[in-house]
């Protein structure tokens, strides 16, 4: 078989080439197969649940306890090499390091969610399977894999690092108010540069190919046209990044670092579509709730389900903007009644 290497349309969705023959596989689908990046086992079943079954609960201390752990093994490391050695590290190995680091959780956390998509299923699993890495877009998500935390790393970097401080140097008194905010403040100037990709049809050009999955996987959080690539990678944590500096916030490098692991953490979890009820970490998150501010899963994925003009849950670290703008949509699987908070989900550490 070889679908993968036949002509078709850019806008195809079609996703076959795992079991298409492999001597036509080019470095990027080997690249998937090698790091084991797949949303889904080929060879496992996934459950399927009618939209009224109960839905696992996963409590924030789950969630909290993953992004912390693994945000502070490169910081650890970081540390001890330069306590041990008197040495510091410049920008192009800081770079590396933390690049590494960064795709690594990414990768990991993958594994994990097809992990937990074996046991508990997806949203809408009574109707669509999940979208799988497209034939045509490999290439695609490959590259936005390391375009999309190389130049967030790049931007950081730049604007924040000193080589001078040693990460528990970081300042520890803001950082639980830089953590909530970070996601809150990113997801303002996200909403609005989100809704105007769906609302103006000159920006909609550069929105569309994300919404060509309906039903989304975690490698397909970044799958978009370059112009939408800049704006998510650059222009909307550069306005933040300014937003908690007017604010009168440090925001040095490892308060960043930190803070953009939940971000990312809750990007790839929102795409994944499992069937579990959890809101995105943050230290925020129970003042979030108080008001119903609070995103889960099933938020961004009804999103990705509609397109020009007719979306709705544009923020993706929170539902603040959307209530407070009227662009909520009513959950459907999610519902209060529906969750179950007996049987608790957990995210598991390995």
């Amino acid at each position: 078989m070889d679908s993968d290497i036949k002509p078709l349309a850019k806008d195809s969705m079609k996703s076959t080439w795992r079991t298409a023959d492999r001597s036509k596989w080019t470095h990027h689908h080997w690249a998937l197969e090698v790091l084991n990046a797949h949303p889904q086992e080929l060879d496992k079943e996934v459950p399927v649940h009618a939209k009224d079954e109960p839905i696992p609960h996963m409590p924030q201390w789950s969630l909290q306890r993953w992004v912390l752990f693994y945000s502070a093994i490169p910081l650890l490391l970081h540390q001890s090499y330069m306590t041990f050695t008197g040495r510091t590290l410049g920008p192009i190995a800081t770079f590396n390091f933390y690049f590494f680091a960064f795709n690594a959780t990414v990768i990991y956390q993958v594994h994990i969610l097809r992990r937990l998509g074996h046991i508990y299923g997806f949203l809408d699993g009574d109707k669509h399977e999940r979208d799988g890495v497209p034939d045509v877009g490999v290439v695609k998500v490959v590259h936005s894999l390391y375009k999309t935390t190389g130049s967030r790393l790049v931007l950081s970097i730049y604007l924040t690092y000193n080589r001078d401080l040693l990460p528990s140097q970081l300042n520890w008194f803001w950082l639980p108010l830089e953590i909530g905010l970070y996601g809150i403040i990113l997801d303002f100037w996200f909403y609005w540069y989100h809704r105007l990709m769906h609302d103006v049809s000159f920006l909609w050009k550069y929105h569309r190919t994300h919404h060509l999955t309906k039903h989304p996987n975690p490698l397909l959080a970044a799958y978009a046209d370059h112009e939408q690539e800049f704006f998510d990678m650059v222009g909307v944590p550069v306005m933040t990044y300014f937003s908690l500096r007017l604010m009168g916030l440090p925001m040095g490098f490892y308060e960043w670092w930190i803070c953009h692991q939940y971000v990312v953490f809750a990007e790839v979890f929102g795409h994944s579509g499992l069937r579990m009820h959890l809101t995105v970490p943050s230290t925020l998150s129970w003042l979030l709730q108080i008001f119903n501010c609070e995103i889960v899963i099933e938020d961004h994925d009804l999103h990705h389900r509609k397109g020009w003009r007719k979306s709705h849950n544009y923020g993706k670290q929170t539902r603040l903007w959307d209530q407070i703008f009227g662009t909520c949509t009513d959950r459907i699987e999610s519902v209060a009644e529906n969750v179950d908070y007996v049987n608790v989900a957990r995210m598991p550490l390995f």
